[in-house]
Formats: C-alpha cells, structure tokens, sequence
C-alpha cells in the first residue's frame, strides 16, 4: 500500500534518492515517539559528520549465536563496522541531546578489544595470533618463488617460440602462461584454460610443487582464522542482548544522518505534524517537479474542492498536498517555508487518482470508484485525495450522490482534498463552510494557465482553450463553441457568481454572529456591574440610616442636657456623626475594551486586557492589573516607553508607596484586594523587591497570597522572607 502511495505522489525518485543515502535497507517509518525523534534530527544539524558504513542485516546472525553458532570472519567485522561507527560518533562530543544519548550507550572493554582486531578492509590483524605473521611471511615469500620462476621461464629462449606474449596471467587465482600449441616439446605443464584464438594457459610443472606449498600455506591460515572465529563467536555470544541493542540504535542513528544528509544535500527542511488536521502549505515545492512554482495554500477546513483550467496544475496541487503530509508524517525533509507551514496528524494517507477500470476484473470506471469510496467509510482521521470526483458517469446524478458522500465522510472525520469540473457539485458545495474553493487561474491574454491558484471561488475549465492550445484545429474549436451555446456560457457565469455571493454572505454572517456575541458579553458584564453596584448602594444607605440614627440619639441627648455647655457639646459630636454620611457621588460607568488609552491615577495606558471588574494595563511596559473603577478614559495616546536603566535603592521611601505591606487580620479576598494596588503602586514607585507579611496561622493567608503572585504579570518571582526579615510569616517578591 505504501509503495503504491509512493507512485501515485510521483514520490518515487525521492524515495529513491532517499533510502541511497541509509546505511542499509530498511522501513521508512521510525518506531516510538515522533517528536523526540524530531528533536533528535534537528540536533544532528549542529553536528559534522561521516556517513555510516555500509552494514548488511544482521537478524540471521544474532539468530546463530543465539543457537550457539560461530559467525565467519566477515560475519564479524559487519559487528565491528558498527562498534566502530558508534565509538566515532562518541569521539566528536556532541553536546546536544544527540551527544546524552550516545553518552548512554557504554560498549564493554571485550567488544572494544574485538573491533580492533581487524584492519579497514576487514582483514584479521597479525597480532592477533602469533602464528599468523609466520605464516603470512611464508605465503609472500612463496608467491615471490613462483613469480621469479615464471619470469625465468619468460626469458627463456627455448620456451620462447612457444610464447604468445611475455605476461604472467592469472586465471582462476592462479598464476599461468598464455602458449601456443606444441609447448610439450619443450616444457612440462599443465592447461587450466584456452583462448577463442586457440592459445593455451597453462601452468608449469616447475611451480607446481610451489604451489602445493602455497595450498599448505594457506590450509593452516584458514585453521587459524576458524579458531580465531570460534573464540570471538563464544565471546560475542555472552554480549548478544547488547549487540541487539547496539544494532537497533545503529538503524535509529541511520534514519537520523540519512535524512539530515537528505536535508543538507537539497536544501530540504523538516515540519513536525500538529495534534490537529490542518495542513497551511507555505511556499511549498513538490520533490517531482525540476522548476516547481512554489505552493502557498490554507487547508484548514475538511474539503478542498479545486476546480479551474485543464492542464492548469490541479491534479499536482491534490499530490503536493498529500505528499507533503506524507513526508511530515515520515519525519522526511521537504522544500518549504517551514516557519509558515503547519500539517497535521493523520493515521492514513490515501489517493483515488488513477481510471480504476480494469479488464480482468470486469469493472467499469464508476463502479471501480464507488467501490474505493466504499472502502473510505469504514475508516476515520484520514487524508484523502481524488482526482477528478465526476470520472465516469452522469454529472448531475453524480453532484447529489457526491455530496451526501462527502458530507458522511466529514462527519467520519476524514478530511477531503478533490480535483473536478462539476460546476454543480462545486455550487451545491460552496454553501458549506466546511468547504474551501480553490480554482486553477488561466491568463486569458496569453491564453495559457498560470499554474497558480485562487481561494474562494469556482474556476472554469477553459476546455475550449485548451483544446485549441493541445493543436485541435481552430474551425473545429469555433464549431464547439457555436454549439454549446451563449445560454449554458451564461449559466455557468451564474453558477459562478452565485457561489461567490454565498461565500460573501457566509462571511458577512459570521462577522454578524462574532459582532452579537461579544455585544452579549459585554451586555453580560454590565449587567454583573450593575448587580454589583445595586449592592453596594444598599449597603452605602443601610450605613448612612445608622448614621442618622446615631446622630439624632445624641441630638436629643443635647437637649436633654441643661448646661449650655454641654448641649454644645453634644450638638457638635452630632454634627461629627454627620459628617460622616458625606460620600462622593457615584461616578458614571465607562465602557472599555481592549486597546483603549486610560488613565489610572498620574499614570496613562493601555488597556492589554479586559475582565469583569478589572483590566491590565499596559504603562512604560510594565503591565499593571487595576479595578476598573479606578479608570479614566484618556484622549492622548500614552508615550512610547524610553530605554531606561532603573537604579531603585530599597531605603527609598515614597508618601504613596511602601517597600512593606503588612496583611495580619485580613480575610483572604480583602488582603488579594489590598495586595494588587500595593504591587501597583511599587511598580509606579519603581521599586524591585517588596516584602509582604501575612504570618503563618492556618496558611490560608499565605496561600491566596502566593497564588495570586503566581498568576501576576508582573511577579519575576517570589520566595520565603529570610529568617530575619519573617521567615514563613513573610514574603520576599521580585518585580
């Protein structure tokens, strides 16, 4: 299913170019957590490198030792290429992520010991049995014997005549003379192979027992290797769960270099898919196309439905969509602006592109796709493309059929990437907003396609165009044109701009709803103010009646007093009483929204952000929050804030503001209340460090403090008090 994946994408070549660069063959997909792998890869940037060797499977192997088998020599140094690769690797320190893995993975001193064994080309090292460098100087010193021999010979001027030339050859590893026939008059030897010319080689009989040394020689090399075999098997047997393991990380590693050597070779980036289903491609180039115009698309909704000009690039926008998921999806690079790409997750990826009319199986097109349809509805978070949706049958039966379809997959959540013609279907689509338009766009003055694209309306096929641009005769193309007609020309126009209309009043209508519901909100806030205030004026006016109450008790004291005096007295504690019903007159309530210019006491702002009963403020780029009662609206716009070093001296001590706030006796709503102007007004102070005391007690002081610290803007951190200044009764904050 991949593979046939890979050919409908044209993904192929790229495959291909691909897997040259793996140490060896293996799955694309790399098992266990997509992100860390991602983290890994993006650490390999940092990194120059060598690539891998070249290592063959080694399943078979471990599955010898595991049965006690003894591995050849060759068997061998396939191990050692990777011990030998790794400890590389180890020896560059990396330090990164990459480098704490590799730091991890500890190869014991045995194994070590084995990898230096052997020479690059895989050849077993003198020094590894005694008997072997004896030997290999015998076998040299034998070989040199019998090349002198056979050059004597090639002087000869008795064996001359016979020559063909004077070279020694090698046929089959054997050294031997090229002769003609009749060299039996006059040497002894041996034919191990003729010429189509009818020459003979041959060996002579006067090397012939230095080639029976050379075998013996070599007989008692091959002993020694298969002992050397033996004992390296019996030790790689006792470490064959490390080896595994060691062998599992080489093809992590692989899959790692060969696409970060992918990415360095083609200037390719890396886009980590999204816990979402939204893919927005952003100058994105398909691997296929040799000059590809870049592809800058949002797919955010569930149905792209692309329709426009023939040959204008449609079926190529439907595979550079899915290839592009498909090689997010495989940790593989891709051209692309990856800073503004964004593609989500998706268990499967599938393409219905190709006429599935076949004579074998008795099919025709339309049935064929109504069977891969079927198939779709069994299924769910997919991606999905189709080419040409109408193929094979009646256009308007089809636009109903499919679009029942295609809303039941959107239910399934399958998401839809479509190429078509239907004016019909793409109408009757266009209404849903979960369906984006997107049409081929054709130059009508150099009457060829752009091969660009345009969202939000219904494109036209330009058959007529196109026809005549592929070399159908022009009198021919005119005839067509006279018999389709001006009435159905105008039909499809209208079609055309109906879609258009619709997609306008869809947006306009959704502007409406977003207009409503922040008017609710707001209608809503109000409301939660106004409750507010209704309660606090009962309040003020049960307040003030205790006043009145009071003052008119001791106003009829005072007269009940018969010193003037007294009565005097008695009358101005009175009218002190009374003095306290004095409150300001409620002020108007404003309406703020975010962005507007405020100011709060000497200071002027920006509203950052809005609540019910407070706002941030945004002042000389500190952020404040403050009650929203304790705002003024202000016509001038605030200065920008001026790049200031701030020195503050904490014995510094302002008549508004104080580097200590003490809360002891607090409930904990009124010391939160208490505790966020303090800051504010540190903040104004310009102070960087306060101290708060709340005590120790149930805790429930300290808590609803150190929460609200947590969740305040500007709050760098905060910590118990040191031991002189209240310790767990106090706490030091930073701003």
């Amino acid at each position: 299913m991949k593979e046939k994946l890979i050919d409908q994408l044209d993904l192929g070549a790229y495959i291909e170019r691909f897997e040259g660069l793996l140490a060896r063959a293996k799955p694309l997909y790399i098992e266990g957590d997509r992100q860390l792998h991602f983290r890994f890869i993006r650490a390999l940037e940092e990194v120059d490198f060598k690539a891998p060797p070249k290592v063959r499977n080694l399943d078979e192997l471990w599955m010898r030792l595991s049965k006690q088998g003894t591995l050849g020599l060759d068997d061998i140094f396939e191990i050692v290429k990777i011990v030998r690769y790794f400890l590389y690797l180890q020896g560059l320190k990396i330090e990164n992520l990459l480098g704490e893995w590799l730091s991890q993975i500890v190869i014991p001193e045995e194994i070590r010991e084995i990898s230096k064994m052997f020479d690059e080309k895989g050849r077993l090292e003198d020094h590894v049995d005694e008997r072997l460098a004896s030997l290999k100087a015998a076998q040299k010193q034998n070989r040199e014997a019998i090349r002198q021999t056979l050059s004597r010979m090639l002087g000869s001027s008795k064996i001359g005549p016979y020559l063909v030339d004077r070279q020694i050859h090698y046929i089959n590893d054997e050294e031997a003379l090229l002769v003609r026939g009749g060299f039996n008059h006059v040497m002894r030897a041996t034919v191990i192979g003729r010429t189509s010319a009818g020459f003979f080689y041959v060996i002579p009989e006067s090397i012939a027992k230095l080639k029976e040394k050379e075998a013996g020689i070599v007989s008692r090399l091959e002993e020694v290797y298969a002992e050397v075999a033996r004992r390296l098997s019996v030790t790689l047997q006792g470490w064959l769960k490390f080896l595994k393991f060691l062998d599992a990380a080489f093809d992590r590693f692989d899959h790692y270099q060969a696409r970060m050597q992918m990415a360095r070779l083609e200037n390719l980036a890396f886009v980590l898919p999204k816990k979402s289903d939204a893919i927005k491609l952003a100058d994105f180039a398909h691997p296929a196309l040799s000059h590809p115009r870049p592809v800058t698309i949002d797919f955010s909704k569930k149905v792209l439905m692309i329709t426009g000009v023939n040959a204008g690039g449609k079926t190529m926008l439907l595979k550079s969509i899915l290839a592009a998921a498909w090689l997010a999806k495989y940790l593989l690079p891709m051209r692309c602006d990856e800073r503004r790409t964004e593609i989500g997750s998706f268990k499967e990826i599938l393409a219905i592109i190709e006429d599935p009319q076949n004579v074998k199986n008795d099919i025709s097109t339309f049935a064929g796709r109504m069977r891969q349809f079927s198939r779709l509805f069994g299924k769910n978070q997919l991606l999905v493309g189709v080419d040409e949706i109408e193929l094979g049958t009646d256009s308007d039966e089809a636009a109903s059929l499919f679009k029942v379809m295609i809303e039941e997959l959107i239910r399934r959540d399958i998401k839809i990437v479509i190429t078509t013609h239907h004016k019909r279907l793409a109408a009757m689509m266009a209404g849903d907003g979960r369906v984006e338009l997107v049409a081929a766009v054709y130059d009508e003055e150099r009457q060829a396609p752009t091969y660009t694209f345009l969202q939000g309306i219904i494109g036209k096929s330009y058959a007529f165009e196109t026809a005549e641009r592929y070399g159908v005769p022009r009198n021919i193309v005119q005839k067509a044109r006279i018999e389709y007609g001006e009435d159905k020309e105008r039909l499809n126009e209208l079609i055309e701009r109906s879609s258009t209309l619709e997609k306008e009043l869809r947006q306009k209508k959704e502007a409406l709803e977003k207009e409503i519901e922040a008017l609710e909100r707001e209608r809503a806030r109000y409301k939660e103010l106004n409750d507010t205030m209704e309660a606090k004026l009962l309040e003020k006016k049960r307040e003030l009646e205790a006043i009145y109450e009071q003052a008119t008790k001791e106003a009829r004291l005072a007269l009940k007093q018969k010193d003037e005096r007294a009565i005097h007295r008695q009358l101005n504690r009175a009218h002190k009483t009374v003095q306290k019903a004095k409150v300001e007159a409620p002020r108007r309530l404003e309406s703020f929204k975010v962005g507007d210019t405020v100011k709060y006491r000497k200071n002027r702002g920006t509203i950052v952000a809005l609540k019910t009963k407070e706002a941030t403020i945004e002042i000389d780029g500190m952020k404040l929050r403050v009650p929203l009662s304790e705002l003024k609206r202000s016509g001038n716009p605030p200065k920008a804030p001026k790049k200031r070093k701030v020195e503050v001296k904490l014995q510094r001590e302002s008549a508004t503001a104080s580097v200590k706030l003490d809360l002891h006796g607090l409930r904990a709503e009124e010391a939160v209340e208490r505790l966020d102007k303090f800051l504010s007004d540190a903040l104004l102070a310009g102070f960087d460090e306060v101290l708060v005391y709340h005590g120790i007690g149930t805790g429930k002081l300290a808590y609803a403090v150190r929460q609200f610290l947590k969740e305040h803007p500007s709050v760098k951190s905060f910590s118990d008090a040191p031991q002189h200044m209240g310790g767990f009764g106090a706490t030091l904050v930073t701003l």
